[in-house]
């Protein structure tokens, strides 16, 4: 019975080096926003998580040696991309078994800035992750590979009409039409580009959450609550349980 241990054995020696590398923060993290986000330069992961150059090289040149990134070198950068686009199924069921993990913690404060705040001019917190996370099971938008900074739109796209949002009539003249932004609170996507700015321009125009002034906080109104839980499957208010959707693979 030795060989369900023996580490030479393919699968588990696989799943044993892969663990391996996410158990560390910066090579976990560098692996989310390649699977989500797309290709990154070196410097650009560097300045992402705010670590030196040398030390990301550090780092990425120990993904490249597990076989979980590429490297391709344009001119005099460095461009590194996930090896597998499966490898972002995996961190999305991480992300929902991490927070699940904090869903059932006794006493854990549930901070308003969780359920929804701006990232740039698109909608983040769980109000982000859920309208992503539904878009992709609806058939709206294509998921994430890691091989592209841009998304495209898949054959339900018609439901950007049920959360306000007419495809036609945005304007991709100086921004790509939709991008993932990997959620820094929740570890998954949300909706960037103009489709990202379009959604939040909509639910705010029906009344279904209010900027704060001065702030990033997004509030979500009385309207919100009753709407937006049956709009977007996975989304909870203040009062509710916690509850992050994922995309489907």
């Amino acid at each position: 019975m030795g060989e369900w241990i023996d580490a030479r054995e393919p699968v588990l020696g696989s799943a044993i080096s892969l663990a391996r590398e996410l158990a560390d923060p910066v090579r976990l993290t560098a692996l989310q926003l390649l699977s989500a986000e797309g290709p990154h330069t070196l410097s650009q992961l560097a300045d992402v998580l705010a670590i030196s150059a040398p030390r990301m090289s550090n780092h990425l040149a120990r993904l490249r040696a597990a076989g979980l990134v590429t490297v391709e070198h344009t001119g005099r950068h460095a461009v590194y991309r996930v090896a597998s686009p499966g490898l972002g199924d995996v961190l999305t069921a991480l992300a929902r078994y991490a927070h699940a993990d904090l869903a059932v913690r006794p006493g854990r404060p549930r901070a308003a800035d969780d359920i929804a705040h701006t990232c740039y001019d698109h909608a983040a917190g769980l109000l982000g992750v859920s309208v992503f996370a539904t878009l992709v099971e609806r058939g709206a938008l294509r998921p994430p590979d890691g091989r592209d900074s841009a998304l495209t739109l898949g054959a339900g796209a018609a439901f950007f009409a049920d959360l306000g949002v007419d495809v036609a009539a945005v304007d991709t003249r100086r921004r790509k039409l939709a991008t993932a932004c990997l959620d820094r609170t929740h570890r998954l996507p949300h909706l960037g580009g103009v489709l990202g700015k379009a959604v939040l321009d909509a639910f705010v125009a029906r009344g279904l959450i209010e900027p704060r002034e001065g702030a990033r906080e997004l509030a979500v109104t009385p309207l919100g609550d009753s709407v937006l839980p049956t709009l977007l499957p996975g989304f909870t208010s203040m009062t509710a349980t916690p509850a992050v959707s994922a995309p489907a693979p």
